[in-house]
């Protein structure tokens, strides 16, 4: 026995409806949101906005009087494009409830967001908080200078 029609598309209204709101509260949410990371050699803290622009860069304990050109600017660099991964993946969470199915009307199956095509493909690898709980991987910027992390 199905269900009337009237009351199908009740439901769906009133589902609309609520995802409406949702979508709303969330993009207020993410208007205010930002992030700041630290450089893995703890000397750059960078921030980033709602947008994954960059809102600021401090150069901590004066680390950087000791570091090479080359070395500050890796160390920038790192903390700034962990900030704004660390934003995207922030952004993917909060957008995922609205790319579910209906679970009270069939018919609104959700959307599919291409994620690496919006944020890149580093958007879809794992955690950096993950792996530093697992296990360490070689910093970035050390890759970029040849070093192997080792002192």
């Amino acid at each position: 026995m199905t269900e009337p029609l009237e009351k199908r598309l009740e439901k769906a209204m009133a589902e609309l409806q609520a995802a409406q709101e949702a979508v709303a509260r969330t993009e207020r949410e993410l208007r205010q949101a930002s992030f700041a990371v630290l450089s893995s050699d703890r000397a750059v803290r960078a921030s980033v906005g709602p947008q994954g622009e960059l809102t600021g860069i401090e150069f901590l304990e004066n680390k950087y009087r000791d570091m090479s050109p080359q070395e500050l600017a890796a160390s920038v660099l790192e903390a700034a494009n962990a900030a704004r991964v660390k934003m995207n993946r922030h952004v993917m969470k909060a957008m995922a409830p609205f790319a579910e199915p209906s679970s009270n009307v069939p018919e609104l199956r959700g959307f599919e967001l291409d994620w690496e095509r919006i944020f890149g493909p580093e958007v879809l690898r794992d955690d950096d908080e993950d792996k530093e709980r697992g296990g360490q991987a070689a910093p970035a910027w050390r890759d970029a200078l040849g070093e192997d992390g080792e002192d």
